[in-house]
């Protein structure tokens, strides 16, 4: 379940964040974020200019915020999530003008905090990193990180079978007044030109599918999901004859989430953005070991 402060993770919902796992950073401490805000927006306006020096604090058209959101962990013993945000404003704009969020970073550790337990003091744990803008501003901000945290990022990727998971998991979730379906959708390997294929369920037909698959209210098993899985498939083979067994699962939506094997997520209901996370992390984390 979900503890955190709905307003103050509000801006998580409904965008698409690119996932990236995350090496424990060395001596970063939340006491310096402004510190660090100051340093990274020189970096972001030199890295701009083609390597120009820039005056530290320079106004550079360019604003950047690091603050930090104690709401976003699972428990007292994760690390507070780190919010990166760059924000755009026009020479030609009046001082006061409205910035233009343009590129927004989260590094956050949501029940990982076992990760820590034989960590050295100089290093913090928050292995999940979300991104959603240009690619260009994560590059910049991540060589930033990495030079002055001596960390190392990494696209994380979401294989099929943690993407089944996430489709019982999200199944089973209770959500109100949904009518959004459980989509899965399929590639189909060996072929000269690319073809999916999506596979939509309603959403009342695949949860009761899943309580009559699910043993314990509370946990799930691979064997759980495996039943789930096959059973879907094996609806799909009776009506298209197609065995999508022998295809690769490569997204799922759902009224919880969607999630792409590349790494891309999405968000769409705060009750159960914490659970999420943790899936996430737990993924982040093994990624890193």
């Amino acid at each position: 379940q979900d503890n955190a402060d709905p307003q103050r993770t509000a801006f998580l919902l409904r965008k698409q964040w690119s996932l990236y796992s995350v090496t424990p950073l060395y001596r970063f401490s939340t006491a310096h974020l402004k510190h660090y805000a100051r340093l990274l927006s020189a970096f972001v306006g030199a890295e701009k200019q083609k390597g120009l020096a820039v005056e530290v604090g320079g106004e550079l058209g360019i604003k950047v915020a690091v603050s930090s959101i104690p709401d976003l962990k699972g428990s007292d013993q994760d690390r507070d999530a780190i919010l990166v945000q760059l924000s755009l404003r026009s020479p030609a704009s009046p001082k006061n003008s409205e910035e233009k969020l343009v590129w927004s970073g989260c590094f956050c550790c949501v029940s990982g905090d076992h990760l820590s337990e034989n960590l050295p003091e100089d290093f913090t744990c928050l292995p999940l990193f979300l991104v959603n803008g240009a690619e260009s501003y994560t590059s910049i901000v991540g060589s930033w990180f990495q030079k002055t945290f001596d960390c190392c990022f990494r696209r994380l990727a979401i294989s099929p079978l943690s993407l089944s998971w996430m489709a019982a998991m999200w199944t089973g979730c209770q959500v109100d007044k949904t009518t959004a379906a459980v989509e899965l959708l399929f590639s189909v390997p060996c072929l000269p030109y690319p073809l999916d294929i999506s596979y939509a369920v309603h959403p009342e037909d695949a949860k009761a599918l899943w309580d009559t698959v699910q043993k314990t209210p509370g946990e799930i098993t691979q064997e759980e999901v495996d039943v789930f899985m096959d059973c879907l498939y094996s609806h799909f083979h009776r009506h298209f004859k197609i065995h999508l067994s022998a295809t690769k699962l490569v997204k799922v939506s759902t009224a919880v989430a969607s999630a792409h094997c590349d790494g891309i997520i999405k968000f769409l209901q705060s009750k159960y953005l914490a659970g999420v996370l943790m899936l996430l992390t737990e993924l982040a984390i093994s990624q890193i070991q």
